[in-house]
């Protein structure tokens, strides 16, 4: 029997602590705490009957909701290598000389470099059982914790052959438009900045309280293999296939190719479409495809011969500051901005680059008149590094923050006590403010008005056709023939003024979190706009709610939610929501049609990888059409849906004659009128 008790104590220690988890940390219970509390009780019974077995961190001992992470050091089981560097391609055709005489005809793997923080993920008997950063290569710190907070994460693999043991190497990232998210949101809370995504992804991970990792909408991508038992592959792109059907998340921007022509193709490709990717990559990888031939070719004692980084130009260059201004911001925050000599850099020209606060400028030793480095990666506002301070010359001076607004002349303060941020609190009538929330409302993260640029905020204004934003949705063709810039120099009308109420009438129609985001409330920004919008429905409710009941929503928390109860309670702001609901901005999220319910009724089972579907949207998809995802086959299935290298599911399928269809007899059931038979 004790034996029996030890097994059965440990089972269900590892099935409470996984429960809080879910619980106190990811805020995402999957049992009721009816369920739980049974649990807990079936394990203080088992202790109190063999007390020799009661461990001292059994969960009867402790409160649940103590999830703290400790950085522990410990070792991978097989080394984490890096990788040797190309940075042109005489660096790169050198590589291909060493890798050519030891394999006459390889085949190559190209595939991008995702700039993020490397990641040792140990999945035993497919549970993910730790989660290690680098570290030395040898050692690593444990963020098993955190890491099982990333939500593209499995925590258990899926298929019917998952390994006994299998280390996956992969990169933690922040997607660009989640960091510039969060970025704005500690920067309206006077809090420091990341530097760039990578930075951010590091931070977000290494959090003591795996609660804050949490809320960092954080991703991770796979893309190697460590120690494994129980799973064979005989190529990199098969491993990669492999995985996938694992459920883990791969990605499909690698491409396998035999020439280097090719491999230059595909670096040449992602150095022109670098910002069109949803993370920040800093090169591509090229890794020799066959494992017989990467054993071959062989290791360093720190890196494979058989890959390599090539690493694209970094994206900084040097100009000389001019000054430092500072502009008002639609929330009323004062940034200081460098204006600096014109340089080019990522594609495109900047005279202007953020410096954020005054207490940055300090950090950073900016002094005006300094050379200094600039950094700026796609469409991510320029922002100043720091200084070369070798290329001073005794004449440069220090910035001073103004104590007035510059705009109204408005006495600047800090909102909130430890405030790094001071800001003008003249929130309705500073011209400055107004300005930037007439265009923000243009923005592409609002209502998405191309003809209302900043241009067209400002002629507004200065023309006295709009008072403040409450009258944008009252504009009429007379109204705006009041202003030279929607004219013609001949007096006559411009194309602009048409186009401008097109797209007044269309924003109108809008979802919305739309609205929600052009309203300019201070944190709202599109996540926590989407998250309110899906919750409450309406602005009527999310203007009445709660600070506490806004806190509770997935996405909000207590400081967004109290910002938004202090923005509906005052008069004017209410005044906007009724002007422009009288002129017909929807209020209310329509309900969200249902696709046609073709597979309402079936139940299918899905094996085998899948070319337009993930394996998470393959079930969605048949979700959504009124089907059933299954995980095993059996006599009341109706379909086994089969991909590329299928499981035992389909040996199982044929032996209880159930029906098999490949994709495309999928897709046609979708597509019926009428729910399929």
């Amino acid at each position: 029997m004790s034996n029996q008790a030890r097994h059965r104590i440990t089972e269900l220690i590892n099935e409470i602590r996984d429960h809080q988890f879910k619980y106190y940390v990811l805020d995402q219970p999957s049992i009721s705490d009816a369920q739980f509390d049974e649990l807990l009780k079936q394990l203080q019974a088992l202790e109190d009957k063999n007390p020799e077995l009661r461990q001292a961190d059994s969960p009867t001992l402790h409160i649940g909701g103590g999830f703290s992470t400790q950085f522990e050091q410990r070792d991978h089981i097989e080394k984490m290598m890096s990788l040797d560097n190309a940075f042109d391609l005489d660096e790169l055709a050198a590589w291909f000389d060493r890798v050519e005489k030891e394999i006459p005809s390889p085949t190559y793997l190209c595939e991008v470099k995702v700039d993020g923080l490397a990641i040792n993920l140990t999945y035993e008997n497919g549970q993910l059982v730790r989660g290690l950063t680098r570290g030395n290569g040898v050692t690593g710190e444990d963020v098993t914790l955190n890491v099982k907070t990333i939500k593209n994460l499995p925590h258990v693999l899926v298929g019917d052959k998952t390994p006994s043991l299998i280390e996956i190497r992969g990169e933690v990232f922040f997607p660009i438009a989640a960091f510039n998210e969060l970025n704005e949101s500690l920067e309206e809370s006077g809090k420091s900045l990341f530097a760039n995504p990578r930075n951010g992804a590091a931070g977000s991970l290494r959090q003591k309280d795996p609660r804050i990792s949490a809320s960092r909408p954080l991703s991770v991508v796979v893309h190697g293999v460590g120690a494994r038992e129980g799973i064979y592959f005989d190529s990199q792109s098969q491993a990669y296939a492999v995985l996938k059907n694992l459920g883990l998340p791969t990605s499909d921007r690698f491409s396998v190719v035999s020439t280097r022509k090719e491999v230059e193709k595909f670096i040449e490709h992602y150095s022109k479409h670098r910002h069109d990717v949803e993370h920040e990559i800093d090169g591509v990888v090229i890794k020799v495809d066959s494992l017989a031939d990467q054993e071959k070719i062989g290791y360093t004692s720190r890196a494979p011969k058989w890959a390599i980084a090539f690493k694209y130009p970094p994206e900084e260059v040097t100009t000389k500051l001019l000054d430092i201004k500072v502009s008002v911001g639609r929330t009323g925050r004062v940034t200081p901005f460098a204006f600096m000599e014109p340089v080019k850099v990522a594609g495109s020209t900047i005279t202007h680059a953020t410096l954020h606060n005054s207490e940055e400028i300090l950090r950073k030793g900016v002094l005006i008149g300094d050379v200094v480095v600039i950094r700026k990666a796609g469409d991510v506002i320029p922002e100043v590094l720091g200084p070369v301070i070798d290329r001073r010359t005794g004449k440069e001076k220090a910035f001073v923050m103004p104590s007035n607004c510059p705009e109204c002349a408005t006495a600047l303060r800090a909102m909130t006590e430890g405030d790094v941020d001071i800001r003008c609190p003249n929130i309705q009538n500073c011209p400055a403010q107004l300005r930037e929330r007439i265009y923000y409302i243009g923005s592409r993260a609002a209502l998405n008005i191309d003809v209302l640029g900043y241009e067209a905020a400002t002629a507004l204004l200065d023309a006295k056709i709009i008072k403040d934003e409450s009258d944008l949705f009252d504009l009429t063709h007379e109204k705006l023939m009041g202003s030279d810039f929607f004219t013609k120099k001949d007096g006559t009308p411009g194309a602009n003024i048409d186009k401008l109420l097109a797209a007044l009438e269309s924003a109108k129609k809008l979802p919305l979190w739309r609205t929600l985001v052009a309203l300019s409330i201070r944190h709202v920004g599109p996540t926590a706009a989407q998250a309110l919008a899906s919750s409450l429905g309406s602005m009527d409710k999310v203007s009445k709610a709660s600070a506490a009941d806004l806190a509770e929503i997935d996405g909000v928390g207590a400081t967004i939610a109290e910002s938004i109860v202090e923005w509906f309670s005052i008069d004017w702001h209410s005044a906007i929501i009724s002007k422009w609901s009288a002129a017909g901005v929807a209020m209310v999220d329509a309900p969200v049609k249902k696709p046609p319910q073709t597979l309402a009724g079936l139940t299918f089972v899905v094996t085998g990888g899948l070319n337009d579907f993930t394996r998470d949207g393959i079930a969605q998809t048949i979700a959504d059409h009124g089907g059933k995802a299954s995980s095993s086959v059996s006599k009341k299935t109706d379909y086994v849906l089969v991909g590329a290298d299928p499981g035992s599911k389909l040996a199982k399928a044929q032996e209880l004659g159930v029906a098999i269809i490949d994709e495309d007899q999928f897709k046609a059931l979708l597509s019926k009128d009428q729910p399929a038979k």
